[in-house]
């Protein structure tokens, strides 16, 4: 077990860890909202800013720590490490966030920068479990021109190292993996499946967290994907539930 590791016995900290997994405007806030409403808890979190009016159910602390180890290791979330260190600071950081939810049975983050910095959780909390969510390149490029000017290139870029990391993540140890390019009514039945498979109640109210109001960029159109981004589109497309 790694030096740090966390055992299950360790009664300072929640029992159950959950991470939702999935690149920058790919529908990850539409899941990690619905699972808080099955029973996930967050913790403190945004539910609005201007570019997700339901918020993006992040937990600030949390982002902080991925951008503080992101920044170490001369890295951000739009350029992308070939190799994560956690520094003794980021491992404290971890375990004081974490205890700070030790009542919680069953506690969750999300942040799509945690892709780039899984390593560390895993070894921190080995038996921490992931649920994740991919979109079409060209619907995620299209979304990140709007909120960051980003480049369609440099957007498929991105597309490529996160998902790439998800793959990998899922080939290793399989977990719901959702497309979010899937209609509303075939999202609602795939992610309450999920919930119920993963020990929560969905005991949410008649409003949805999430409709198809909310999805401004469609995955149709666009320029042809470079032949890379499209085999591992397709690959994730042939594992996902």
């Amino acid at each position: 077990m790694p030096e740090h590791a966390i055992t299950a016995v360790d009664s300072k900290l929640p029992r159950r860890m959950i991470a939702v997994l999935g690149m920058h405007r790919s529908g990850t806030s539409w899941l990690t909202g619905t699972l808080q409403e099955a029973g996930l808890s967050l913790g403190e979190c945004h539910t609005w800013n201007k570019h997700n009016e339901r918020g993006n159910r992040e937990n600030q602390a949390f982002v902080d720590l991925h951008d503080a180890i992101l920044e170490a290791n001369a890295a951000a979330w739009d350029n992308p490490p070939t190799r994560v260190v956690w520094g003794e600071e980021h491992v404290a950081e971890a375990r004081r966030l974490l205890e700070a939810h030790a009542d919680e049975p069953t506690f969750g983050f999300k942040d799509p920068r945690a892709l780039l910095v899984l390593d560390g959780w895993k070894q921190l909390y080995p038996s921490i479990e992931f649920v994740g969510i991919y979109r079409h390149p060209n619907a995620v490029a299209k979304s990140l021109e709007k909120r960051s000017f980003m480049t369609w290139e440099d957007s498929l870029r991105l597309w490529y190292a996160y998902n790439k990391v998800l793959f990998g993540e899922y080939r290793k140890n399989r977990f719901p993996l959702l497309n979010f390019d899937d209609d509303e009514p075939v999202l609602d039945r795939k992610v309450h499946d999920v919930a119920r498979d993963m020990g929560l109640s969905h005991a949410g109210g008649d409003e949805k967290f999430y409709t198809a109001e909310l999805k401004h960029n469609a995955s149709t159109g666009g320029p042809a994907l470079p032949w890379k981004v499209r085999r591992l589109y397709n690959k994730l497309d042939k594992h996902g539930l």
